[in-house]
């Protein structure tokens, strides 16, 4: 299947030719024994991809939410999977619109050369999920430091992190105006933290997505970790938020070009009653239209991405992109392990790891009923029902 070429064709080349020297048989192992991609993610950090959006005088490409985007779309295309390392992309927008200039001095420069790692936020917790406002993790000031504790859960890539994003309510929620107030952010040094405070619990899944339960219990934190103002935190990771289901759209869509292009190679070779399969209508139709589904969600995902690089809001167009990408790769994801037959579920054909994989899309970073929920109460106007 061909592709038209775009006007970031350059990028798409010079990802592929990286992601080829990392072929699905290493991909394949990676998720056979658990681990972390660890070569993957350090070539891609060394090509200066993990560091796109980093501004040139901090050492990064200074890229937009667009290039990240086919960056991690590209990824996901050629069979790898993005969620090793997507989020030091959607990490990187709390630090680089809210955080002060010292604190872009100190971290910046030395994420762009790889020595650190910004991989992992904390916000989601085990009684509140996506209900973000009622968040119970506190941090309390004193002196010239902030005191957590707390627990969250669902936060990944922890162990091969040296920082994180934290999400903590530093003013009880009795105590302020709106709810979405008196929650700030922190940037956690994991090196320190983790015994000192911090206790991480892996929780063991379905797919190689290495993911965690913490528990803080009195870590401290210096109050200079502070990312903007104190009890603004909530406006601030909204921005992080549209990235990452931007970005998520974007791998979807990488995943459901994977899974067309496989099944429509497979099909045209796969002889069943003296014709290929591919032949019959019934098989046809159902690729065609995840084809067309993907297509439709890939417009999506450049509208969200142009309101967010142009600081518009797009809320509704992250949201979008997501909902339609996580479906048209499930739908692609179904046709292509269908077709495969048995084949489908055999690890050497990579069709079934890709299919856990972007499975869990329909469920995080946010499920498919509150984004509907959402564009029924903020784009609709319908009332809210919740």
């Amino acid at each position: 299947m061909k592709h038209e070429t775009d006007k970031y064709q350059d990028i798409r080349d010079a990802v592929r030719a990286l992601c080829a020297e990392f072929p699905d048989e290493y991909h394949r192992k990676v998720d056979e024994a658990r681990r972390y991609p660890e070569e993957f993610v350090d070539a891609l950090t060394k090509a200066g991809w993990m560091a796109a959006l980093i501004p040139q005088e901090y050492g990064g490409s200074g890229l937009g939410l667009t290039e990240a985007s086919v960056i991690m779309e590209e990824i996901n295309r050629a069979g790898g999977n993005s969620g090793a390392c997507h989020g030091q992309m959607y990490n990187m927008g709390t630090l680089l619109r809210h955080g002060s200039e010292a604190q872009k001095k100190k971290y910046l420069p030395k994420i762009a050369t790889g020595e650190w790692r910004l991989q992992s936020m904390g916000v989601t917790e085990p009684t509140t999920g996506t209900d973000t406002t009622k968040i119970k993790t506190t941090a309390v000031k004193k002196g010239d430091r902030y005191v957590v504790n707390g627990q969250k859960v669902w936060i990944s890539r922890v162990q091969h992190s040296d920082f994180m994003i934290l999400l903590a309510r530093t003013t009880p929620l009795a105590d302020v105006k709106k709810k979405s107030e008196g929650m700030s952010i922190f940037m956690v040094d994991l090196r320190e933290a983790v015994g000192s405070g911090l206790t991480v619990r892996p929780i063991p899944n379905m797919v190689n997505h290495e993911t965690n339960e913490l528990f803080f219990e009195n870590l401290e934190i210096p109050a200079e970790n502070l990312i903007g103002q104190e009890g603004q935190g909530f406006k601030y990771i909204l921005d992080g938020l549209n990235a990452e289901r931007t970005l998520i759209a974007a791998e979807c869509i990488g995943d459901g070009y994977w899974f067309v292009d496989r099944v429509s190679a497979y099909v045209k070779d796969r002889i069943v009653f003296g014709r290929p399969i591919g032949q019959n209508q019934g098989v046809q139709f159902p690729i065609a239209e995840s084809y067309i589904e993907v297509e439709a969600a890939n417009l999506m995902r450049w509208e969200a991405c142009r309101r967010f690089d142009a600081h518009e809001p797009c809320g509704a167009q992250a949201n979008m992109a997501k909902y339609l990408a996580a479906k048209a790769s499930w739908e692609a994801a179904n046709a292509c392990i269908q077709f495969h037959g048995g084949f489908g579920f055999a690890n050497e054909y990579d069709v079934e790891r890709k299919f856990r994989e972007t499975r869990l899309y329909q469920v995080a970073p946010i499920s498919t009923n509150l984004i509907l929920s959402y564009v029924a109460e903020h784009v609709l106007g319908l009332p809210r029902s919740f």
